[in-house]
């Protein structure tokens, strides 16, 4: 089956939503929940979905409003999440393929960086980078230092470094970092560098 990567119709939120519920498995409502405040105060700037050939949405991305606190300016920045491929989809391409597409997106739309949060290996393999090596903080202590990931873009300017800063919605939803003691299991795995199934985070703020 081949897959299309596309901007989200209006007609197929419900169905995104949907595909995001089951992603997240147990994390799937709130998940959700988080997405669907985000987009009901116009903070989404971009939803990309995969359509199969028998037009079912199969994949969802989302692009929202965050800042940068820079010393010199506050900075419009994109935050990616959430990253959902249905569970009987996943592991062919299409997670991969949705993050390429958000990027280009986000270039299109002028961003000078696109931040998430999530596993790094999996980022990492994709071509983002922590957000430390280029002076990007994450907006919580209990953001794990690889697990806050980066792209910067054709926007982007040397002095552009500082904390980033999430909308209110994510702190509302307490879906921003990990808290323990998955927290404490997350940076265990990472400190050791031996990568048994992590937690699952597919660029939700909180997964």
């Amino acid at each position: 089956m081949t897959v299309e990567i596309r901007p989200q119709h209006a007609d197929e939120a419900d169905a995104a939503m949907r595909v995001i519920c089951a992603a997240f498995g147990a994390e799937g409502t709130k998940v959700v929940d988080v997405w669907a405040a985000v987009v009901a105060r116009g903070l989404d700037r971009a939803q990309l979905v995969a359509v199969g050939n028998d037009d079912l949405v199969v994949g969802h991305v989302g692009l929202s409003h965050g800042w940068l606190d820079a010393r010199r300016a506050l900075v419009d920045v994109l935050v990616l999440s959430p990253l959902g491929v249905a569970p009987d989809r996943q592991a062919a391409g299409i997670g991969t393929a949705l993050l390429a597409a958000a990027v280009v997106e986000a270039e299109r739309l002028g961003a000078p960086m696109v931040v998430l949060e999530g596993d790094p290996g999996y980022y990492s393999r994709r071509g983002w980078v922590p957000g430390a090596e280029h002076g990007i903080e994450a907006p919580s202590a209990r953001v794990p230092g690889p697990a806050f990931q980066v792209v910067l873009l054709e926007g982007h300017e040397e002095w552009m470094t500082g904390r980033v800063v999430y909308r209110e919605v994510w702190w509302e939803h307490d879906a921003t970092g990990l808290r323990d003691p998955l927290l404490a299991q997350v940076e265990g795995v990472l400190t050791r560098r031996s990568r048994p199934a992590a937690p699952r985070w597919q660029g939700a703020p909180g997964r």
